[in-house]
């Protein structure tokens, strides 16, 4: 089923570069979609395939130099952010957008006490003094499951686990309920039991405020068939599949999207089928030498003579089911 609501953020042909040597490798390019009020989406796929970067670009957090937004629209609440000036996304970073980044020890100061980092955001976003943010501070952290939070708040960076310094970062990119969550691999330092608690918690969050809705970035495919109603598909710094939930896992149509399926553990099925665990042929290409048609052409199994040389085009083949690939759409017009 289409969307029929009104998009809470809209990116439109966003192509993100970085100056590597002289060259311009593109990280992200030409990259579309929509969030939706209330929504969880998902965007899955292997590293290097352009995801972590299409976030920072949402955020404006790409390092200038190297990396520079070449072109392309973020429509939020009815203005342009791609061309907002670093210092107006103050208002907007962490309060209306926030991020909770994938590595919790290089995002937090290490010289400032984890109260501090918390406090820091709701005194510039919600207008609290000092020691009403260190109340929220602690909240926050009790929110998020760190025990005794009044005392932990005195505590530096280096005295938290791996799991602790995650679950303080997500403390700090909930601490203003944003409109916006995008939450890049949340859970990658948290065993199976804290990961369950904390998508838990953010899902919790959002419908406390009801419009909100939750970009979350993953390898996981089952934490995406759990959270997510929608799901993009990224390879090659490109948008390759986009569908509801449902449609994604019931009628993959991408042959990389078949490929990211086929390569979940599914134990009772392989031992019965007597079926070893299949595996996308090949690596990731690097961004420098991306191929001149399919960006999967390299490692796809199914491709035509046309693949190599000419990129497909995103295509709705169904209502709310998009996919860029010569063969889907070859076989949907005949």
């Amino acid at each position: 089923m289409a969307q029929t609501q009104t998009p809470l953020l809209q990116v439109r042909d966003l192509k993100t570069y970085f100056n590597i040597g002289g060259t311009w490798a593109k990280a992200v390019d030409g990259v579309s979609f929509d969030i939706f009020p209330g929504e969880v989406l998902g965007i899955v796929g292997e590293s290097g395939s352009g995801k972590s970067v299409t976030a920072l670009s949402l955020m404006k957090l790409i390092p200038d130099p190297p990396g520079r937004i070449m072109s392309g629209s973020i429509m939020y609440k009815g203005q342009d952010i791609a061309l907002l000036p670093y210092e107006d996304m103050y208002s907007i970073r962490g309060k209306e957008i926030a991020m909770i980044f994938q590595e919790p020890m290089t995002s937090l100061n290490p010289v400032f006490k984890i109260g501090m980092q918390i406090a820091e955001v709701a005194q510039s976003h919600l207008n609290m003094n000092e020691k009403e943010a260190l109340e929220h501070a602690v909240e926050m952290l009790r929110l998020v499951g760190i025990p005794d939070p009044e005392k932990r708040i005195n505590d530096y960076p280096h005295q938290f686990s791996g799991g602790m310094r995650q679950r303080v970062m997500i403390a700090i990119a909930l601490a203003c309920n944003p409109s916006i969550l995008i939450a890049d691999e949340p859970t990658t330092a948290l065993d199976v039991t804290i990961q369950a608690q904390i998508l838990e918690l953010m899902l919790e969050l959002q419908k406390k405020r009801g419009d909100a809705a939750i970009v979350l970035i993953t390898h996981d495919l089952a934490v995406v068939a759990e959270m997510c109603q929608r799901v993009i598909v990224m390879y090659g710094g490109k948008v390759q599949e986009i569908a509801e939930i449902n449609d994604l896992f019931n009628n993959p149509l991408h042959p990389y999207t078949q490929g990211l399926l086929a390569s979940i553990p599914r134990p009772k099925r392989n031992r019965d089928r007597n079926e070893k665990l299949k595996a996308i042929p090949g690596n990731v290409p690097s961004i420098m030498n991306l191929p001149q048609g399919c960006k999967f052409c390299t490692r796809c199994e199914v491709k035509i003579d046309i693949c190599d040389t000419v990129e497909p085009e995103l295509v709705e083949i169904t209502p709310g089911h998009f996919v860029r690939c010569h063969l889907v759409k070859k076989e949907a017009t005949v």
